[in-house]
């Protein structure tokens, strides 16, 4: 079959590997969809390697692209439970894989393996960009059969990142929420926290991006490069007490302040953007506000299925995130313009 490589420095390779055979407790995906992640780019920026090694799982052999995978389980190996994996199944992949049996591993949070994460698919492991994918049992979560394919590549990485952040401030209906940067989780993010029926201020400096937010239920707008006072603005939408939550999905040292600074007096900040660092002036930006900073890290086999329940249940429009559909021909053109990150969600469709 072939496979989508990004091989390094902006480039793209279009590489032939096997067709995967599953072994004991795994599966293989014939893959309907295949979502472009904003993560995908740290990747596809970065020397060949360069990125894996930085996490400490380089390889030299090439490896397939793609970590939002989606399909229907064609092959089962030896040992699989048919309640966890069956031949036909429609399924969502978790894209990581541990050692399986540490507390972690064994509540669905794999990227948290006290062993270290053994695989992260679609960087060190084969992913989803080409026909195939051989993953075990335990990553496979069903998809509703109310959700397209292209929905559960999205719930796979970018929506369910922004439903995991969701879930660690607790927010509700009565709330507010100010989300800076509307890319793909962004916008997840706000598409989610409305349906959830709360009120939502969106953040960016693309006003094509904050359109598009407005399209997904934003009830206001901010662009940070219109306006001086971001922190005023946010008050000023909140009768002056500010943000009951705000989540960071842009990575901005800036923003990250702002975001902490923005909430109100036990107000939470969800930081889900990665990379980067911010500086806090710790006594009147959290400890005399006694405001919570929360760091969000994807999400669990568990609450990548309840994401996707929820989604069904309250007809959330996910697939009106993707601006761009491709063939995996199209992957060098698909890459190039969502390296401009101005554009919206991308995917892959087989």
């Amino acid at each position: 079959m072939k496979g989508v490589v990004f091989a390094g420095d902006r480039k793209i390779e279009f590489m032939n590997f096997a067709d995967p055979s599953p072994g004991p407790g795994e599966v293989v995906l014939e893959i309907k969809a295949s979502g472009m992640c904003g993560s995908d780019l740290k990747f596809y920026r970065s020397p060949a390697g360069e990125a894996a090694k930085s996490l400490g799982l380089g390889s030299s052999a090439p490896v397939i692209s793609g970590h939002e995978p989606c399909g229907i389980v064609v092959a089962v190996g030896s040992g699989v439970n048919p309640k966890q994996a069956y031949i036909g199944q429609r399924a969502m992949v978790h894209h990581y894989r541990g050692c399986g049996a540490c507390p972690h591993c064994t509540t669905g949070w794999m990227q948290l393996c006290d062993e270290g994460v053994k695989e992260v698919y679609g960087v060190t492991g084969h992913g989803a960009h080409a026909k195939y994918m051989k993953c075990p049992a335990a990553t496979i979560v069903e998809l509703p059969d109310e959700l397209s394919f292209s929905t559960g590549a999205a719930i796979a990485c970018g929506t369910g990142t922004a439903w995991g952040a969701l879930k660690r401030l607790d927010l509700a209906g009565d709330q507010t929420i100010a989300i800076f940067g509307q890319g793909p989780v962004g916008l997840s993010a706000t598409q989610l926290a409305s349906a959830m029926g709360a009120r939502v201020i969106a953040l960016d400096i693309s006003d094509e991006r904050l359109k598009r937010a407005t399209e997904l239920g934003a009830d206001a707008v901010i662009n940070p490069l219109q306006t001086p006072d971001i922190v005023g603005a946010i008050k000023s939408l909140t009768h002056g007490l500010g943000a009951h939550a705000t989540l960071d999905a842009s990575s901005s040292a800036e923003a990250r302040k702002q975001a902490v600074q923005s909430v109100r007096t036990w107000g939470k900040a969800c930081f889900v953007g990665e990379g980067g660092s911010v500086s806090l002036d710790v006594s009147p930006d959290m400890l005399r506000r006694q405001v919570t900073v929360i760091g969000s890290w994807t999400f669990s086999t568990k609450g990548q299925a309840e994401c996707a329940r929820f989604i069904a249940d309250r007809n959330v429009q996910v697939d009106e995130l993707f601006t761009h559909r491709w063939s995996l021909d199209d992957a060098d053109q698909a890459y190039k313009l969502f390296d401009h990150q101005t554009s919206g969600k991308g995917v892959f469709l087989m």
